[in-house]
C-alpha cells in the first residue's frame, strides 16, 4: 500500500486535489474540477488513483458523491517512520502552522478496513463492552435518533442535553454530537484556561460513522468529524481519532487490545 501511495503523491494534480480537499472536506467531482484547466473525466481518473491508494474516501450525501480526504495512509506512514516523540513534535508544529495560517479544515475523515462484519463493527462503536476497552469510554444511551448520550470516559461523567444521537441506522451509519467539554474533563486531560475559553466558544462537533460491507468479509468503515470552519475541536479530535479505530480494528481482528 505505501507504494501505491507514494505513486498516488508523485502527480502534481493529485496533489493539488489533496490540497482543496485540506481546505474543504467533502466536494463533489464538479467542485474539485471548477478551475484546473483539464477535463472532468481526467479529474476522475486522478480521484481514482487517491481513492485506490486509500487517500481519498467517498460518501454519498442524497445523489452527489462527494470526495473527503482520508487521514489512515498517511498516519501509517507516519506510525512507521516517525517516533512517538518526533511525532508528537510535528503534530504541534502543524497545529501551529494552521493557526498561524487561520486553516478551515471542517471536517476529519478516516478510513479503515476491518475483517469483521457490520453487525460486530456495530457493536464495538456502540457497546461499553467494546469501547471501554480500546477507548476508555461508556455510553449510555438506547441510540435512538434523538436520544440523549451520556458519557463516561475513565470516570468522568458527562451528562449534557446536547448530547444526542443524530442518526441511527443499524449496522449502517451513526452520528452523534460529540461530548460536552466539561470541567471535569478539562482537568482531566489538563487543559490550561486558554484552551479552555477557545473550546467552549465553539458550536457543537459531530462524529458520523459509516459501515459498507466489502467482499471478502471485510467491513469499510468511515468517520467524519466535522465542525465549523477552523474548529478546535476538529484540530484536537483528528490527533486522538487514529490511536482509538486503530483499537477498535486490533480489538475486533484479534480479540486484543493495542
Amino acid at each position: 500500500m505505501d507504494d501505491a501511495v507514494f505513486k498516488a503523491l508523485a502527480d502534481p494534480t493529485r496533489r493539488a486535489l489533496l490540497d482543496r480537499l485540506a481546505a474543504e472536506n467533502g466536494q463533489s467531482l464538479k467542485q474539485l474540477s471548477a478551475g484546473l484547466g483539464m477535463a472532468r473525466q481526467s479529474v476522475s481518473k486522478h480521484l481514482a488513483v487517491l481513492e485506490a491508494a486509500g487517500l481519498v474516501t467517498t460518501l454519498r450525501q442524497g445523489r452527489e458523491l462527494l470526495h473527503h480526504l482520508n487521514a489512515e495512509p498517511i498516519n501509517a506512514i507516519a506510525d512507521r517512520w516517525m517516533s512517538k516523540y518526533d511525532r508528537s513534535r510535528a503534530q504541534a508544529l502543524a497545529g501551529l502552522k494552521s493557526a498561524l495560517e487561520g486553516g478551515n479544515m471542517s471536517s476529519f475523515v478516516y478510513t479503515t478496513f476491518i475483517r469483521s462484519t457490520p453487525e460486530k463493527v456495530w457493536r464495538a462503536i456502540t457497546e461499553p463492552e467494546f469501547t471501554k476497552q480500546y477507548w476508555g469510554v461508556e455510553f449510555r444511551t438506547d441510540w435512538k435518533k434523538g436520544s440523549a448520550i451520556v458519557w463516561d470516559f475513565e470516570g468522568v461523567v458527562m451528562d449534557d442535553p446536547d448530547q444526542r444521537v443524530v442518526e441511527s441506522e443499524p449496522f449502517e451509519r451513526l452520528s452523534y454530537t460529540w461530548h460536552g467539554l466539561t470541567p471535569e474533563f478539562a482537568d482531566k486531560v489538563g487543559w490550561d484556561q486558554e484552551v479552555r475559553a477557545k473550546v467552549a466558544s465553539e458550536p457543537r462537533t459531530t462524529a458520523t460513522f459509516t459501515l459498507e460491507p466489502q467482499e471478502n468479509g471485510v467491513v469499510k468503515l468511515t468517520l467524519v468529524h466535522g465542525g465549523e470552519p477552523g474548529s478546535a475541536i476538529v484540530e484536537m479530535v483528528e490527533q486522538g481519532w487514529p490511536s482509538v479505530l486503530s483499537g477498535l480494528k486490533t480489538l475486533l481482528e484479534t480479540g486484543k487490545t493495542l
